[in-house]
């Protein structure tokens, strides 16, 4: 085999780029790391296989037959491949990451840090805030995939009432949910639900999913958290359900424009976390880690002319 991989991925180390070289150069791959992006865009005329998150990369392959994408979702490489190459995804990678930043902003809210920050900030001494708790919750988890399943496992040892996945066929997989529904019971689940995790990719199905008519459904003292795609949920019907009060709380990582403009009223929205889009982010050591060997998993049955993983059916758009 003959044909140059373009690696143009930030974060990567010596030892990441050592590993692909080695296995790229084994079958005969030209294999070229680039950091600048100007380079990057000249190298990739050439190039067969593309590992980046970048689709201007891809919009100037014109002899690219596969690229693989760091992150799990691949919404942003819509139009601009051509509809015989491949794409993958690093979906798995991120699920270690992303459940321990649930988990986080899921107690936060509960045991309401932020609001206790700002009297310590005060050099005040309260000690009255009412709190609530992940044991004997009833858990929704509104995907699940690895971030959902990820984060069941570690929701579990809090001893929630019970852990509810919702997805589109109705599955439990590794029966980590004490329930599993498809999204045609989501209306009813939702009234059941203290603690709703949202985790789904942008698709036509998902867009919209959690309405101002679903929302309504959540009971007031309910708390939800988005680190899917903003396209998900209504950002509007949220605000007005956390200020009147009629939803305990919610955490979001993801939104409908990004970045949020400085003078969205997201911003001081109240009883509302917010995190910019960090949640999966590469900068935990282990998701890199593991990105790469997914990548080299797939680049052995690539030069074998094997079937590749996590293959993405971009009609369904994952």
């Amino acid at each position: 085999m003959s044909g140059t991989l373009l690696v143009a991925l930030p974060g990567l180390n010596g030892s990441h780029r050592d590993r692909i070289r080695t296995a790229a150069e084994a079958h005969g791959l030209r294999t070229v790391f680039s950091d600048s992006r100007r380079e990057a865009l000249r190298e990739a005329a050439g190039a067969e296989i593309l590992f980046t998150q970048d689709p201007e990369l891809a919009k100037n392959a014109a002899h690219l037959r596969w690229l693989c994408t760091p992150s799990a979702g691949t919404d942003h490489f819509a139009g601009a491949l051509a509809p015989e190459t491949l794409l993958t995804s690093s979906s798995g990678a991120y699920g270690v990451t992303i459940a321990e930043h649930i988990v986080m902003v899921t107690l936060e809210m509960m045991r309401r840090i932020r609001e206790y920050e700002q009297i310590v900030l005060k050099r005040e001494w309260r000690r009255d805030l009412p709190i609530c708790s992940v044991h004997g919750a009833r858990v929704t988890l509104l995907g699940t995939g690895d971030i959902g399943q990820e984060t069941a496992k570690r929701l579990r040892a809090f001893v929630p009432e019970r852990i509810t996945g919702v997805n589109r066929r109705g599955g439990n997989p590794q029966e980590l949910f004490d329930e599993a529904v498809t999204t045609d019971e989501l209306h009813r689940v939702l009234k059941e639900t203290d603690l709703l995790v949202m985790s789904l990719p942008q698709t036509d199905e998902t867009r919209g999913i959690m309405s101002a008519e679903r929302l309504a459904l959540l009971p007031e003292n309910a708390y939800l958290v988005n680190v899917g795609r903003g396209s998900a949920l209504d950002q509007k019907a949220l605000q007005e359900r956390l200020r009147s009060g009629k939803l305990a709380g919610a955490a979001l990582d993801v939104f409908e424009k990004e970045p949020v403009p400085q003078e969205d009223s997201l911003w001081d929205c109240p009883r509302l976390i917010l995190t910019p889009h960090v949640a999966g982010n590469m900068t935990l050591p282990y998701t890199v880690e593991r990105i790469v060997s997914l990548f080299l998993e797939n680049l052995e049955l690539y030069c074998a002319g094997r079937p590749l993983l996590r293959l993405v059916d971009r009609a369904r758009g994952y």
